[in-house]
């Protein structure tokens, strides 16, 4: 396992993701876009170094996640790289900090193909390169539904470079249950710590390699938490 510079290094749960999340917005004054931006242009960066060539295809899905993913098209864009999306919900189902980086990605006049059912996910994914895995995140638990299930099936069929962004779809951040589909990633970009399920011996044949970067989050407010875990209290930031 490969990191960024970071004082988080034990894993964190699905709960504490959030509330890492919450000091950086409330405490800090970081807004939410801000740690999206951060987040999407240092995994770009990693997707940059790891597959130095070919089409890449960054599927996407409603959440936190997918955000990542409309950031991500964007900074690989900058870095000369040939990418387009394939969204899996309509761009009306998506809320916040998602919404806002879609019609980025759509001002920056990067490719996007809205697939909705099983058939039109499978054509719009063709077979490029390198996939991208922004559909599930932390926050997700049980088997993935129609169409990001058809998304992750035809994935793991190609011979593409497969990479998981936080966290592969499908594997539950705290159990390390792997559902049914899972999406099996030759690399994990992570952000901030390992997340508790990747240590269970189920998630290890779909993680690959896992690599943790930065959000931009200051490493004296992750110290804070730290501490606050270590005392089972609250951060005193």
């Amino acid at each position: 396992m490969t990191s960024h510079r970071s004082i988080v290094v034990r894993p964190l749960s699905r709960a504490e993701v959030r509330i890492v999340d919450k000091m950086a917005i409330e405490r800090f004054g970081m807004t939410g876009l801000v740690l999206m931006e951060n987040a999407g242009r240092n995994a770009a960066e990693a997707i940059d170094k790891l597959a130095p060539k070919g089409e890449i295809c960054i599927l996407c899905g409603k959440g936190n996640n997918g955000g990542d993913g409309y950031v991500i098209a964007r900074h690989l864009e900058l870095l000369g790289r040939q990418v387009r999306i394939v969204s899996c919900f309509l761009p009306a189902d998506l809320t916040g900090d998602a919404a806002a980086n879609e019609q980025i990605a759509k001002y920056a006049q990067i490719p996007i193909v809205v697939a909705i059912t099983p058939e039109e996910v499978v054509a719009a994914i063709g077979a490029p390169f390198v996939v991208v895995d922004c559909m599930l995140g932390t926050g997700a638990f049980g088997n993935p539904r129609e169409p990001i299930a058809s998304a992750i099936r035809h994935a793991n069929q190609l011979s593409s470079i497969r990479i998981a962004i936080d966290i592969p779809s499908g594997l539950d951040c705290d159990t390390g249950t792997v559902g049914e589909p899972t999406f099996v990633a030759d690399q994990t970009l992570t952000f901030v710590a390992p997340k508790i399920g990747f240590a269970f011996s189920s998630a290890e044949p779909v993680l690959g390699k896992v690599c943790v970067l930065s959000i931009g989050v200051p490493d004296w407010l992750l110290q804070a938490f730290v501490e606050a875990r270590h005392d089972r209290g609250d951060p005193k930031i």
